[in-house]
C-alpha cells in the first residue's frame, strides 16, 4: 500500500510539470508560430504531439534521489521552456525554427542586441508561471516516506516512446514519407513537435558531418555529370559585351520586389532605383533562395551558384571547404576581388569564408570610420557607407571585382529623424511601419553613390550588379501585409511570390536595356555575370544557368522545395495555377520534382561531402599541407 501512495504521490507533481509542458507548448504552436490545421487529424496532431517529449524531459527527473527529484524536474522544465522561448523569439523575425548550426553562430550574437530586444514582448512572462507553481509546491512536504522505486525511470521512458510511436504512426498516415523532407521543418514540428523536431535534428546535422569522411571521387564524378549535361550556352549578343570592366556587384539589405514601382500614401517608396530599371537589364521575376543563413546566405548562392544548407549558415558550418567560387575565378582572369562591408569581419563568419572564397581584401568596419553620428540600427549609413568607400575603391587596382553589402535597411528598420524621405505607414506591424522609410533611405543612398562614381570617373568603365539578399517582411506580418497590398489575406502563393528580389543588370552606355519576364534566382547570378564578361563557363561547377542565355528554362528552385515556373507554383505540398491563383491538382506539378531533388540533393552532395577537392585529379591524393 505505501509503495502505490509512494507511487501516485510521485506521478501527482510530475504530471502537473507535464501538463503544464505539453499545454505550453501547445499554446506556442497555436499563438506564436500560428501552425495552421487543414482538418481533425493535423489538429490532433498539433495538441497530441507536446505530450511524449513532455513525458521524456520531465521523466529525467525520475533518475535523481527522491530527495532531489522536484529540484530536477522544475530544471528540467526551465530548460524545456527556454528551448520553446528562443525557438519563439528567432520565429518572430524568421518564420522558422532554431537548428544546431545556428547554435554555433554565437559569435554573431554581439551585433544582434537591438534586433532581440525589439523580438522579446513583456507578455511573455505566461511561458514561466508554470515554474512558479511548480516552485510553490515543492516546498510542500510529503506526509510519507519517499521510497525509491527501481523501475520507476524505465516506465516513464517506455510510455513516452510509445506515445511518440502512436504520434509518428499517425503523421505517417497524415504525410507519407515525412521524415525525408527534412528541409520543410514547418511539416516536422507540425506533425512530430518542436522538441522531437530538435532530437531530428541532431540526428541530421551527425549525418551531414559524416559525409564528408565518406565521401571519394566516384561521388564527384556522379554530381560533375549531372552539372555539365545542364549547362546552358550564353547569348551571343551579349557574351562578352562587359570584358575588362570593373565589377561593382551590391547587395541590397532585406528589399522586396513590392516595392518597386510602388508608393506609400501617394509618396514614390523607390524612385531612384524606379528610374534604374529603363537603363538595365531588369528581372521583374527574381527569387531570393536564401534559408536560416540570410544575407550570407545570398553571398554563398551569388559566389558559387549551389545552395546553402537548409538549415544554418554555410560560412559557419564549411569555411574550410574547396570552392570554385566567382572571385576565384576572376583572380585567374586577372581581377582584383574585394568585399566592403562595414562590419566586424567576424560576423557571419567572413573573415575566414571570404579566404575560402578567393577575396583579394575584406574592408571592414577597420576601413571605415564609424561613429555615434554617421550610425544607426546594425551600423554605417548606407550614404556614409557608399562616400567612404569611392576612396577604398580608387586604391584597387584595375579591373577589379567588389561587393557592397548594405546595412541600413536591415531589422528592426531603426533610421534618424532626419533621413526619413518618407512617412512610416500605418498598420498593426510597427515592422511593416518601419520598413518603407529604411527602403526610400537605401534608395537614395544608391542614388547618391552613382552620383559620386560619375564625379570620380568610375562608372563609365564598370558594370553593376544590383539585387536583393533576401526577404525584410516575414509571414508574422501577413495582416498588415495584406492591407498594404490591399488583399483580404496572403495566401502560401501571396508568400512565394512576396520572396521576389530586385534584380538589375547596369551596363553603361549599353543600349538594349529592357524588362526581362524570365524567372531566376541568385543561384543563376554568377553564370550570367561571367558570361558578360567574357568568361567561359563550361568547364566550371554550378547548379544556376545564364538568365540571359537563349537555352534557359523560366524556372527557379527555392531552398525548401519550392518551385516556380512560367505555369505553376509549388510550395508546402499545394500546385498552384500562377494564372488564377487557385490550388490545382498536383499532377501539373509533378513533372518538375525529379529536376528540384536532384538540384537540391547534388548541391548538398557537393557541400556536405567537400566534393569540389576532387575537380583536379591530379591533386586528389595530396595532404592538406601539400595542397
Amino acid at each position: 500500500m505505501t509503495k502505490v501512495k509512494n507511487f501516485f504521490y510521485r506521478l501527482q507533481f510530475f504530471s502537473l510539470a507535464v501538463f503544464f509542458l505539453w499545454i505550453k507548448t501547445y499554446l506556442v504552436y497555436k499563438i506564436g508560430f500560428n501552425i495552421p490545421s487543414e482538418n481533425p487529424l493535423q489538429e490532433f496532431l498539433l495538441f497530441f504531439n507536446p505530450l511524449s517529449s513532455a513525458i521524456l524531459i520531465i521523466g529525467i527527473g525520475f533518475f535523481f534521489s527522491s530527495k532531489r527529484r522536484k529540484s530536477a524536474i522544475i530544471v528540467l522544465t526551465t530548460i524545456a521552456t527556454l528551448i520553446l522561448y528562443f525557438n519563439l523569439l528567432y520565429y518572430r523575425f524568421f518564420t522558422d525554427y532554431i537548428t544546431i548550426p545556428v547554435l554555433f553562430q554565437t559569435s554573431n550574437m554581439g551585433d544582434l542586441g537591438s534586433s532581440i530586444r525589439g523580438l522579446i514582448h513583456w507578455y511573455d512572462f505566461w511561458l514561466f508561471i508554470d515554474i512558479a507553481i511548480l516552485y510553490y509546491f515543492k516546498r510542500k512536504r510529503a506526509a510519507f516516506n519517499l521510497k525509491p522505486l527501481k523501475r520507476e525511470p524505465l516506465l516513464i521512458m517506455a510510455v513516452a516512446v510509445s506515445i511518440f510511436v502512436v504520434n509518428l504512426t499517425l503523421a505517417q498516415a497524415e504525410r507519407p514519407q515525412l521524415l525525408t523532407r527534412s528541409f520543410d521543418r514547418d511539416l516536422i514540428v507540425k506533425n512530430i513537435g518542436i522538441f522531437n523536431y530538435h532530437i531530428y535534428d541532431g540526428y541530421l546535422q551527425s549525418q551531414t558531418r559524416a559525409q564528408r569522411v565518406l565521401a571519394d571521387s566516384s561521388d564527384f564524378v556522379e554530381v560533375e555529370h549531372y552539372i555539365k549535361s545542364n549547362y546552358k550556352e550564353p547569348n551571343d549578343e551579349l557574351f562578352g559585351i562587359a570584358e575588362g570592366k570593373n565589377v561593382i556587384l551590391i547587395s541590397m539589405e532585406s528589399i522586396q520586389t513590392f516595392v518597386i514601382n510602388n508608393d506609400m500614401n501617394g509618396q514614390e517608396i523607390t524612385p531612384f532605383l524606379n528610374s534604374l530599371i529603363d537603363e538595365s537589364i531588369y528581372f521583374e521575376n527574381f527569387y531570393h533562395q536564401t534559408a536560416q543563413g540570410k544575407t550570407s546566405d545570398s553571398e554563398y548562392l551569388v559566389a558559387n551558384s549551389m545552395f546553402g544548407r537548409d538549415s544554418g549558415s554555410v560560412f559557419f558550418t564549411h569555411a574550410g571547404n574547396e570552392y570554385d567560387a566567382t572571385p576565384s575565378n576572376l583572380g585567374e582572369e586577372g581581377y582584383f576581388t574585394s568585399v566592403m562591408h562595414p562590419n566586424n569581419k567576424s560576423f557571419w563568419n567572413r573573415d575566414m569564408m571570404y579566404q575560402s572564397l578567393g577575396y583579394d581584401r575584406y574592408f571592414d568596419i577597420n576601413s571605415y570610420d564609424v561613429n555615434d553620428e554617421n550610425s544607426v540600427g546594425w551600423g554605417l549609413k548606407d550614404v556614409d557607407f557608399f562616400e567612404q568607400s569611392i576612396d577604398l575603391l580608387k586604391s584597387q587596382p584595375e579591373p577589379y571585382y567588389t561587393k557592397f553589402i548594405t546595412l541600413t535597411n536591415h531589422y528592426p528598420f531603426d533610421l534618424d529623424e532626419e533621413d526619413k524621405f518618407i512617412d512610416e505607414y500605418d498598420s498593426r506591424s510597427r515592422t511593416l511601419n518601419s520598413f518603407f522609410p529604411t527602403v526610400r533611405y537605401m534608395d537614395h543612398a544608391l542614388e547618391v553613390f552613382f552620383d559620386r562614381l560619375k564625379e570620380e570617373g568610375i562608372y563609365e568603365d564598370s558594370i553593376f550588379i544590383l539585387y536583393g539578399d533576401h526577404y525584410g517582411i516575414s509571414e508574422n506580418h501577413n495582416r498588415s501585409m495584406a492591407m498594404f497590398l490591399e488583399k483580404e489575406e496572403i495566401t502560401p502563393f501571396d508568400t512565394i511570390q512576396l520572396q521576389r528580389v530586385p534584380m538589375y543588370i547596369h551596363i553603361p552606355g549599353y543600349d538594349q536595356n529592357h524588362v526581362s519576364e524570365m524567372i531566376g534566382g541568385q543561384i543563376d547570378i554568377k553564370p550570367t555575370l561571367l558570361h558578360l564578361l567574357g568568361v567561359d563557363t563550361k568547364d566550371m561547377y554550378h547548379f544556376g544557368s545564364d538568365l540571359n542565355s537563349p537555352e534557359r528554362d523560366s524556372f527557379v528552385v527555392l531552398r525548401d522545395g519550392s518551385f516556380i515556373s512560367d505555369d505553376y507554383i509549388y510550395t508546402r505540398g499545394i500546385c498552384y495555377d500562377k494564372q488564377t491563383e487557385e490550388e490545382i491538382d498536383a499532377e501539373s506539378c509533378e513533372p518538375y520534382f525529379e529536376r528540384v531533388n536532384l538540384d537540391l540533393n547534388y548541391s548538398d552532395k557537393i557541400l556536405f561531402g567537400d566534393l569540389l577537392r576532387y575537380k583536379n585529379p591530379e591533386e586528389e591524393w595530396k595532404t592538406e599541407s601539400e595542397k
